[in-house]
């Protein structure tokens, strides 16, 4: 086993979610949150009155994707700094890219998203719908997914 290799992917991991957790919760504005998933057979009405279709709703998620990589990159980079972690560029932008792209194509999640056809397609429609007892099962399997997607950008940044 490369103990080296080992630590990076744990270290990696570790200010990966970091900043996706501080990304998504702490950066993220109420706008983006709300309007992300609108589309135009779904609008989302704003609090001044306006109606978010497609178009809104792609550039609202788009937004939200680039402050959530930038987060990322953040603790990422002042981590790695701070372990004396040697990161290449290369693998950074692509373990970066990696989690920005998956996380835009996860939370546009329109109705028949691949998100809610995964669900579906695995018997966990009605789960993913709950929305109950203080469960969300569409933003846990969220998470679980990027979570995956975050463990494929560590291993990527530990080569």
């Amino acid at each position: 086993m490369n103990t080296a290799r080992a630590a990076r992917f744990a270290a990696a991991y570790a200010l990966l979610r970091a900043g996706a957790d501080a990304g998504d919760h702490l950066v993220q504005s109420d706008h983006c949150a709300r309007t992300k998933g609108a589309t135009d057979d779904s609008p989302v009405t704003g609090d001044d009155g306006t109606i978010h279709g497609t178009a809104a709703g792609r550039r609202a998620c788009a937004l939200h994707c680039l402050t959530y990589t930038a987060t990322q990159a953040a603790a990422l980079l002042l981590g790695a700094r701070a372990l004396g972690l040697r990161l290449r560029p290369g693998q950074v932008a692509a373990a970066l890219a990696v989690s920005g792209l998956t996380h835009y194509a996860i939370d546009r999640r329109v109705p028949g998203g691949l998100l809610q056809r995964f669900a579906d397609a695995t018997g966990k429609g009605d789960f993913y719908r709950l929305a109950d007892h203080g469960m969300n099962g569409a933003y846990c399997m969220d998470g679980a997914v990027h979570h995956a997607c975050e463990t494929i950008a560590a291993a990527v940044l530990a080569r």
